[in-house]
């Protein structure tokens, strides 16, 4: 795992590394076990003039790849989509977590987009759940896009000194801060 994370990285440097930030966003959102932030924080930090157009491509390449995973849990999930989630470590809890996945609407996809939690696990449930597209599809802009800005949003104001918050506590940040938020929603409907 760690020669996939050092070779991944190296990818930054490549004359193709946007290519490469695509691949590996589209395949982060189905079944690639490495996130495209360690691709993205040393692009944006060569050229921090290209923040924002390096965070679009990445949110647009990881929708896509929400796609397949979707695509993945709605056709194949025996085949495909469950030895990704066993691999994971996730295979034990889909079935139980596959009763309660739709009535929770669109937060699963809002919280594993923002989050460092695996997207690939909740595109790959959307579809086998058979969560509307529509509602898919637009939740991961939104988060995939919010995580994504975020960060070239951080690295742009910041620069290099901003690169080992990112990559250490930017997922506890946004985890607590949906917590909070969640927790504000519960509490203003049990008010």
């Amino acid at each position: 795992m760690k020669r996939l994370y050092h070779w991944t990285l190296s990818l930054a440097d490549h004359p193709y590394a946007i290519w490469a930030l695509i691949v590996v966003a589209f395949a982060e959102s189905s079944f690639f076990p490495i996130p495209p932030d360690i691709l993205m924080i040393p692009m944006i930090i060569a050229r921090p003039n290209k923040a924002f157009l390096i965070a679009g491509i990445a949110m647009a390449a990881s929708v896509t790849g929400g796609l397949l995973g979707y695509a993945i849990g709605a056709l194949a999930f025996e085949q495909v989509g469950r030895p990704i989630l066993e691999a994971l470590g996730k295979g034990d809890t889909a079935l139980e977590f596959n009763a309660r996945f739709n009535d929770m609407g669109f937060w699963p996809v809002l919280i594993a987009g923002l989050t460092p939690f695996p997207y690939k696990v909740i595109t790959i449930m959307s579809g086998w759940t058979g969560m509307p597209l529509g509602t898919f599809l637009v939740t991961s802009i939104i988060a995939r896009g919010g995580r994504f800005f975020i960060v070239a949003g951080l690295l742009w104001k910041f620069g290099d000194p901003i690169r080992d918050f990112i990559e250490k506590r930017l997922g506890l940040a946004l985890t607590l801060f949906l917590l909070v938020l969640l927790g504000g929603f519960a509490l203003v409907k049990f008010i």
